[in-house]
């Protein structure tokens, strides 16, 4: 009867430690967590606008906006494909999309991984806002990686995002290349 009590305490300390153990992810994160890049934002005269802080976590980037000088109201804030703003922003390219998906939240095929949500200014044009983007890496070597080889940048828009597949944000009104810490 101890044997068999034994055996079976044994065996249900197995299973236990054998299911705790699949308890973590499947997929294990990134080796950087914690890691930071950022974009200094300027304005079309090269005016300082700010910083954008992305720091990895587990399962995406937080990217942390604290900027200045915009109109009151909601801006497009998107990743771009290209780490260059010269010389009117255009340099930077279109959103940021290594899985070649289309625009908008509301696309039912999907959105470009550069793709982010609004952010909204204050009468007085300041912003502060967290956003948390499940598509993008600082890690390098990854496809999603938006420190690539030719890397990427923070672009603000005059207009807010439809989240369609017309972006409709309008003009380039701040730009900053993304640069690891």
């Amino acid at each position: 009867m101890k044997i068999r009590r034994t055996a079976l305490f044994t065996i249900g300390a197995i299973l236990l430690l054998a299911a705790m153990a699949g308890c973590g992810s499947a997929e294990p994160g990134p080796a950087n967590i914690g890691s930071t890049a950022r974009a200094e934002i300027t304005g079309p005269q090269g005016e300082a606008m700010g910083l954008v802080t992305l720091t990895q976590g587990s399962r995406g980037v937080l990217v942390s906006a604290d900027l200045t000088g915009l109109t009151p109201g909601a801006h497009g804030f998107h990743i771009h494909e290209t780490g260059s703003c010269e010389p009117d922003f255009s340099a930077a390219g279109d959103h940021f999309a290594p899985e070649g998906m289309e625009h908008g939240y509301f696309n039912q095929d999907g959105h470009h991984a550069g793709d982010m949500p609004n952010i909204h200014a204050t009468e007085d044009g300041t912003v502060r806002a967290d956003v948390f983007n499940g598509d993008i890496t600082l890690e390098s070597g990854e496809a999603n990686s938006i420190l690539d080889a030719d890397g990427s940048a923070i672009i603000v828009h005059e207009k807010a995002d439809t989240y369609g597949a017309d972006a409709g944000a309008g003009g380039r009104v701040g730009c900053g290349v993304i640069v690891r810490d």
